[in-house]
């Protein structure tokens, strides 16, 4: 993000906290697109990815006058939204549910009717998605951040709170277990002895969503929508 940006960021944020209205949902939509794509890829979910944003939002919302400035308010955001991700993936794990079967319905949050015989595509999208979840939750936020949304180390250092080491350290590990869960998934090739996955290779196969989702995010409306009567609740 360049330093104009950046700038107009903090004097919104500045204005929310000075009681304006509107900046706050200025600043959402300056990055909601990449918010709600990395809240999507951290959990797998549309609905539990838009209630996470929710959440997230909600607490900058509450949390606007304790931003110190010690980062960008980009890296303060998206700190907020893996942090109610984690805390969301934390409580289903804790209290995990089992979803009732519903063969007339795809699993793809459209509501549409699910095709007799999925695509390759899809199946594709469903065992990366699967494989990304089985990842402990520091590796996985560190895969999203670094190999699907593509931010530099150092920057998803700062979102994560963590030195730049460790979000190699856990990419690479990450890279190392989805070598082997998505190991069926690579063209078949002549075994050589050094014909081997490079598990420090970034991964592929797993949909982009940056620059932004296409339609409003499920949950987190406009200035008009739900977030903004929720978000005006809390100045009364």
């Amino acid at each position: 993000m360049d330093e104009r940006a950046a700038a107009r960021d903090l004097e919104l944020l500045r204005a929310h906290v000075a009681g304006d209205r509107d900046a706050f949902t200025e600043l959402f939509h300056r990055h909601r697109d990449r918010l709600w794509a990395v809240a999507l890829r951290t959990l797998g979910d549309r609905e539990e990815a838009a209630d996470a944003l929710q959440d997230a939002l909600l607490s900058a919302h509450r949390a606007a006058a304790r931003f110190r400035g010690d980062s960008a308010v980009t890296t303060w955001l998206h700190r907020i939204v893996v942090n109610a991700c984690l805390d969301r993936i934390r409580r289903r794990q804790a209290h995990p549910t089992v979803p009732l079967p519903d063969g007339n319905r795809a699993d793809d949050g459209t509501g549409g009717l699910e095709p007799a015989a999925p695509t390759v595509d899809h199946d594709t999208v469903l065992v990366v998605r699967e494989a990304l979840a089985a990842l402990p939750l520091e590796q996985r936020a560190a895969l999203v951040l670094v190999d699907v949304q593509g931010y530099p180390v150092a920057e998803v250092a700062r979102i994560l709170g963590v030195a730049e080491g460790t979000v190699k350290s856990r990419c690479a590990r990450g890279r190392a277990r989805l070598a082997v869960l998505l190991g069926h998934l690579r063209p078949a090739t002549v075994a050589t002895p050094s014909a081997r996955p490079d598990p420090t290779a970034p991964i592929t196969g797993v949909p982009g969503v940056t620059p932004g989702n296409h339609g409003p995010v499920e949950g987190v409306g406009s200035g008009s929508g739900r977030y903004r009567r929720d978000a005006n609740q809390e100045d009364t």
